[in-house]
């Protein structure tokens, strides 16, 4: 380990960190960042605290613990621990302590002067996760306000140097040059008619035929890795001597080993993997990496409150890191299944994880923090507001938080049991149910949290689980039995009943109930309005509402139920009212041409129960008409040519003379605030048909409001008076000036254009010759008489020789008629 890059920086570096409160490390991959310099950081430790490391990735958290308490010659638990999710390894005497996903933000919660603690390590920043990066901001603001011997280290290989600088314009940086071994880089795009899986498996075979050592391929998900094994498999001969690993984050920490393991003698191996092999692992014997250049990435669409799965191109950064796991060890190759130019084409960085996530449980952790201003906190990239906002939403929805979000009782003991807000939520809401409820939501949650995968219908997990046949048994009864704890409750799976656990799952997911839209499909709709598809046409054929725990959408595609749990709906309604809402409707019934009225029950968008109500009164048929035409659009409204003419000049005034007070008149707003303007218009209407009735301009000027709908004649008059007397009118659309077409002659004796919007705009004057043909657009017309008007003049006295065409147009009389009938 003594010759590896870090090596040649580990004093600056070590020096840094005992003199520094803040310090940068970049260093390449291969260069012992996460394994060596821990290691001597804590061999010449002198402090009294804890070095905590914080690792985006839970396989890399502990192996890297494993292998440094390996160096010390100690059993993991002893000077080197680790804590992850449901796991801990350390002890009173742990001084290195490597944590991983949310674990450190619940450290500093827990306690804000982190007591004991001296160095925190955040290494592979570069991932940029959502707890790395709040970790990170909540860090800063303990270090300023209450721990300034408290030191940070940030390293990455690919970190983005310049915007940390900025973010910690104070730190020491450092940066260790190249790494431990040269990688040779090749390129081979696929061609449009290829496959990945089949291409892949080809170069794997091809290279393992003809190279040395073993190989590592980065493929974008679990399907292709599963593809590309078949392949190597059934389809293509490998030697007898090689082995086929996959290595992804669902797979039990046993199958992850075996996949990072050396080789037994005069074997190799080949391992299909996800970008969890991207950073901080040494997978032993790796001296061929190929790179589909390609990651599946979890995107949360604030339009659907669902989460949606994108394949795309790797970042820069994340090509330099899969090929540097080729040169840990010794030279290696990298075979790059994607041309040299696609790649630079590629941002630098990936995007940050708080820029696409779902920020519900970001919000959580600044409401208990005492902040409910992201912007209070220093960040390398700001939540966006629209996602903050939507976060706030859905807590106040599951009672987390109230109106001025502030964390409710319930909100307070959701944080402190450390889950997803949603699930959460359920489990307190359970609780008041009674111990039937709350064994139901224990089971529930555990189950959600360790999906297993392909299985759509979560009642089979259920049942596998209670008969001990499970993907994941033991670590899903292990998560039970701790919440069981936590609860003070005995849980018998056994007598877990499916139907309590849809019951209970629609409390934490009240807007992913899911009503079928008909016996003859497999499509559902969702409370928050939105669709989704089952695909097996197999499953839940006879229930009518689903609770959809994961929903998936891809680009181009419906959304697909993923995971979901039958309901019985009338339970739910018994024991969780408040999740209804009951009103009178009345709206236009297309199908049967009338209005119909009705009281409903609804679950969000969704209507449970509908009860026929007497025939409606003209109130109640205005507000439906109203809502019919909030559905259908403005354009369902009687739009004459004045309405038309009226609307766009408005609109033009609007963009013309900002200064004045106008209200908002875009169709959007129109539609949003429909019965502040439209519902006066609506008496004596009493059908869709009558709706051709409704004076759209006197509505629109209602909206106006006095004084702008008297001054709006004045500013953008309908037409201007021509010098013959006669009034011409004028055309406006928005975007564009207001145009007046006029027969040249009618203008003779006008100086200048003419002008609107209190003299700002000038008029464009389309000039027409006597058969009203057009010669001549202008908005100078001074400029036109004293120029090109010389040459029309010519033209019109050889085609119109009866007609006046006098040399002076401007100081001439304006007419309409002949020499003959002028008496000339």
């Amino acid at each position: 380990m003594s010759q590896l890059p870090i090596n040649q920086v580990l004093p600056q570096l070590l020096q840094a960190v005992e003199k520094h409160a803040q310090v940068i490390l970049k260093a390449a991959p291969g260069a012992g960042k996460s394994t060596y310099f821990p290691l001597k950081l804590l061999e010449q430790h002198q402090g009294s605290g804890k070095i905590i490391m914080l690792e985006p990735r839970r396989l890399a958290a502990k192996s890297i613990a494993h292998y440094i308490a390996q160096q010390c010659g100690e059993a993991v638990g002893h000077r080197v621990g680790y804590r992850i999710k449901g796991e801990s390894k350390s002890s009173s005497s742990t001084i290195l302590e490597i944590v991983t996903e949310g674990v450190l933000t619940r450290m500093i919660q827990s306690d804000p002067e982190l007591t004991g603690v001296d160095i925190i390590l955040f290494d592979e920043f570069h991932e940029r996760s959502l707890h790395a990066d709040t970790a990170l901001a909540l860090s800063l603001e303990i270090q300023a306000a209450l721990r300034d011997d408290l030191t940070l280290v940030v390293m990455s290989a690919t970190l983005d140097d310049q915007a940390l600088k900025l973010l910690l314009p104070e730190a020491e940086y450092i940066e260790s040059q190249g790494r431990q071994y040269p990688v040779d880089h090749s390129y081979r795009p696929l061609s449009q008619n290829e496959r990945l899986p089949a291409v892949m498996s080809a170069q794997i075979q091809h290279l393992m035929a003809t190279q040395s050592g073993s190989l590592l391929a980065f493929l974008p998900g679990v399907a292709a890795i599963k593809q590309v094994e078949g392949l190597l498999r059934d389809g293509l001969q490998l030697d007898e001597n090689i082995d086929v690993f996959p290595l992804y984050g669902a797979l039990d920490f046993k199958q992850q080993q075996a996949a990072i393991a050396p080789c037994q003698n005069g074997r190799r191996k080949v391992v299909l993997a996800t970008n969890i092999a991207e950073t901080s692992l040494t997978i032993e014997g790796i001296r061929m990496v190929v790179d589909s250049g390609l990651e599946r990435v979890a995107r949360f669409d604030l339009s659907t409150g669902m989460t949606r799965l994108e394949q795309q191109r790797v970042a820069q950064s994340s090509a330099q890191q899969r090929s540097g796991r080729a040169g840990r060890l010794e030279a290696g190759l990298c075979l790059r299944l994607y041309s040299e130019s696609q790649l630079n084409q590629q941002p630098m960085v990936a995007s940050p994880d708080i820029l696409h996530s779902d920020l519900a449980p970001l919000a959580m952790e600044l409401l208990n923090w005492g902040t409910q201003d992201a912007a209070d906190l220093q960040w390398l990239d700001l939540p966006p507001t629209a996602a903050m906002n939507q976060a706030f939403g859905l807590l106040c929805s599951l009672g987390l938080i109230d109106a001025s979000h502030r964390l409710t009782a319930m909100g307070k003991s959701a944080y402190q049991l450390g889950l997803e807000p949603r699930l959460a939520s359920m489990l307190l809401q359970s609780e008041r149910l009674g111990t039937k409820h709350l064994a139901a939501a224990i089971a529930a949650a555990a189950l959600t949290e360790e999906l297993e995968r392909n299985v759509t219908d979560l009642a089979h997990s259920l049942h596998r689980l209670q008969s001990g046949r499970h993907d994941r048994q033991a670590l899903v009864r292990k998560r039970i039995d701790g919440l069981a704890r936590k609860f003070k409750v005995q849980v018998d799976i056994k007598l877990i009943a499916e139907e309590t656990i849809g019951e209970v799952l629609a409390l934490g997911y009240p807007d992913r109930v899911a009503q079928r839209r008909s016996k003859l499909t497999q499509d559902f709709r969702l409370a928050n309005g939105h669709g989704a598809q089952v695909y097996d046409q197999s499953l839940f054929q006879h229930q009518e509402y689903l609770v959809a725990i994961d929903v998936l959408r891809s680009s181009g595609k419906p959304s697909v139920i993923q995971a979901a749990f039958a309901l019985d709906i009338e339970a739910l309604q018994q024991n969780a009212p408040t999740l209804f809402e009951q009103r009178e409707q009345v709206d236009w019934s297309d199908s049967k041409g009338r209005l119909l009225a009705e009281k409903q029950i609804k679950i969000g968008q969704l209507v449970i129960v509908r009860e026929a109500l007497p025939e409606p009164d003209q109130s109640q048929m205005a507000q439906a008409l109203l809502s019919y035409v909030q559905r259908k659009g403005l354009d369902i409204l009687h739009w004459d040519e004045s309405a038309q003419q009226l609307y766009q000049r408005i609109l033009c005034a609007i963009d013309w003379m900002p200064e004045q007070s106008w209200p908002l008149m875009d169709k959007q707003s129109l539609t949003d605030d429909i019965e502040n303007w439209l519902l006066p218009y609506l008496n004596g209407v009493s059908s869709v048909k009558q709706l051709s009735r409704v004076d759209v301009s006197q509505a629109l000027l209602a909206r106006l409001g006095w004084p702008l709908n008297q001054h709006l004649d004045e500013w953008v008059p309908k037409g201007l008076t021509l010098p013959t007397g006669r009034s011409q009118h004028l055309h406006y659309q928005q975007g564009k000036e207001p145009m007046l077409s006029v027969r040249l002659q009618e203008m003779f004796g006008e100086p200048q254009s003419p002008t609107v919007a209190l003299g700002k705009v000038a008029v464009v004057i389309e000039l027409l010759s006597p058969a009203q043909r057009p010669l001549q657009v202008t908005k100078d017309l001074a400029g036109f008489w004293s120029g090109s008007y010389r040459e029309v003049q010519k033209e019109m006295k050889g085609r119109y020789p009866k007609h006046v065409w006098p040399d002076d147009p401007a100081q001439h009389q304006a007419t309409t008629k002949t020499k003959r009938q002028l008496g000339k």
